[in-house]
Parts: C-alpha cells; sequence; structure tokens
C-alpha cells in the first residue's frame, strides 16, 4: 500500500496593481489616524482645556508676555466662541451657561472680532460702576486698594519695561547691585467685594482712570485689565480697539487656571541650545485661581 502525496495547490502571484492597492490602503488607514488624532485634539481644545500665549503686557504685573497657560473651557458652559477656530458666528446664549466670578481672569472675544484677549471679571449683571481717578467704585463702594512695594520684573526681549518710544514704563528701569536690569513697577493690590484680591500696575494719571457710572445688563459682564494704563479692555470703545463696555457673556472663552511656562522671548526655534536658556525660573505652575 503506497501513500500518495496531494498535489501542492499554486498560490496566485500577487501582481503590481495587488501590491498597490496594499500600499494605497496603508496610507489611507495612516490619515485617517491621523484626522482622528486631529479632530480629538480640536474637540479637547474646544470643550475642556487649551493653551494660551500672553502677547501683550495688559495684565502685569501677574501675567507677563511669553507667559503659557492652560485655559478650562467648560466652567462656564460653552457658546460660538468656544470652539479653538471661531466657526461659528455670532450667536446670543450659551449652553449650560454660568456667570464667571467676580475675579475670575477669562478669555474673551470681543465683538465683531474672532481674536481673544485676556482680561478680569470686575462688575457683574446688575452692577452699578465707575471709577474715579482711578479709584474703582462697585455698587456705590470703593474697592479696597492698598500700595504695595514696587514689583521688580526683570528686563528681557518679552518685557522690555517699554522703549523710548513708548515712555510708560521706560522710565522705571533700574539696575540691581548685581548688574541685572529690572523695571521697577509701581504695584497697588485691590480687594474685590468677593475678597478676591490681585495686584494693579499704577502708572499715574491716565484718560481710562474715570468712566461711568455704568450699570452692566443682563447677560453681560465688565472686564477689565490688571495693567490699568495699558489695558484695551471695557473702558476703551472698539474703534480704539477696546471691549467697548460691558460684554456679551457668551463673548467669554474660557477662564484662565495656571502657568505652564514662561519664555523670555530668546527663543530661536530651530536652535535647541536656546530653549532651556529662555525658560524664566519660578513662573511654571503658578495658579491663577488661588491669588
Amino acid at each position: 500500500m503506497t501513500d500518495t502525496v496531494p498535489e501542492a495547490t499554486e498560490q496566485p502571484a500577487s501582481t503590481p496593481s495587488d501590491k498597490k492597492d496594499s500600499k494605497g490602503s496603508a496610507l489611507w488607514r495612516e490619515i485617517k489616524g491621523l484626522l482622528w488624532v486631529l479632530l480629538a485634539v480640536l474637540a479637547f481644545h474646544s470643550f475642556i482645556a487649551k493653551p494660551f500665549y500672553i502677547p501683550s503686557e495688559s495684565m502685569m504685573p501677574g501675567l507677563l508676555t511669553g507667559d503659557r497657560l492652560v485655559v478650562s473651557k467648560y466652567p462656564y458652559g460653552w457658546s460660538w466662541v468656544s470652539p479653538s477656530f471661531h466657526v461659528f458666528p455670532p450667536m446670543e446664549g450659551r449652553l449650560l451657561g454660568k456667570l464667571p466670578e467676580r475675579g475670575d481672569i477669562v478669555i474673551v472675544t470681543p465683538p465683531g472680532t474672532r481674536t481673544d484677549y485676556i482680561k478680569r471679571v470686575i462688575g457683574l449683571p446688575g452692577d452699578i460702576l465707575r471709577m474715579t481717578d482711578g479709584t474703582l467704585y462697585i455698587n456705590g463702594q470703593p474697592v479696597k486698594r492698598e500700595t504695595l512695594a514696587p514689583a521688580m520684573v526683570p528686563v528681557d526681549a518679552n518685557s522690555p519695561c517699554g522703549s523710548e518710544r513708548d515712555p510708560a514704563l521706560y522710565n522705571f528701569r533700574t539696575r540691581a547691585a548685581n548688574g541685572e536690569s529690572y523695571c521697577r513697577v509701581p504695584v497697588v493690590r485691590e480687594t474685590l467685594p468677593n475678597g478676591r484680591t490681585y495686584e494693579t500696575v499704577e502708572l499715574g494719571r491716565s484718560i481710562t482712570d474715570n468712566f461711568g457710572p455704568v450699570r452692566i445688563p443682563a447677560d453681560h459682564v465688565w472686564l477689565m485689565g490688571d495693567n490699568r494704563d495699558d489695558s484695551a479692555d471695557s473702558r476703551v470703545p472698539e474703534w480704539q480697539g477696546g471691549l467697548g463696555g460691558p460684554v456679551p457673556w457668551e463673548n467669554i472663552g474660557g477662564r484662565a487656571e495656571f502657568i505652564t511656562f514662561s519664555l523670555d522671548g530668546t527663543t530661536e526655534w530651530f536652535n535647541p541650545l536656546t530653549w532651556l536658556e529662555a525658560f524664566r525660573s519660578g513662573r511654571a505652575g503658578r495658579s491663577l485661581r488661588n491669588e
């Protein structure tokens, strides 16, 4: 009795078109994977939290140009400004809306624009606000003010302490015993009626030191920068780049939580050797909620 061996069946050879289809399918899977990752990042930025860069000195001395923050999107609910790129047209109201607390630092999109500012919530619906010679009054009561020792802000590329063309801060430059240059910024601490305290910069009398009285309408807030003499906020007309008065609450995009890191402006992105040298020490992790 002999064993019979079955004949081997020949496998069809793969053709160049099959290899091309296989490569095309793999490429499409990679593209789809990247698209899902991108959508996940955009959703997180739009509805949970996103990074934010401080581009100006309007929130000195607490926030400096070059600070990087985390902004949470959910504390006040969501509105047309919540998506990272403001892709929706302006619409009234908020989903699961909640008013900010007095003293919160918020991201705001000025009416008629799609840019983001960062300011502090000072007035809430129903409040009557006015300012006389730099003293803020809320519902007829002056906000407590306390003059502090000047803040010594190191001079660097992102915080140059003004310039000869912009003398507002330039005259406050000073040099320490170790030879380092500092901006000796005059500081006044304010305490709001709910107990929130923060430091403001007072450079002297300016046209924004007087306004009002103004009653804040329903579903609006009054926003101001901590650098009182150099902030395009609710005191400044829209045509001058300001917020033009009380801001609708749907224009609030989120709440600033904490500083992640800060750069002094000397970074060269194509030169990694400059990255570590550009980090400002002592700013990472600083909370913006427990002032």
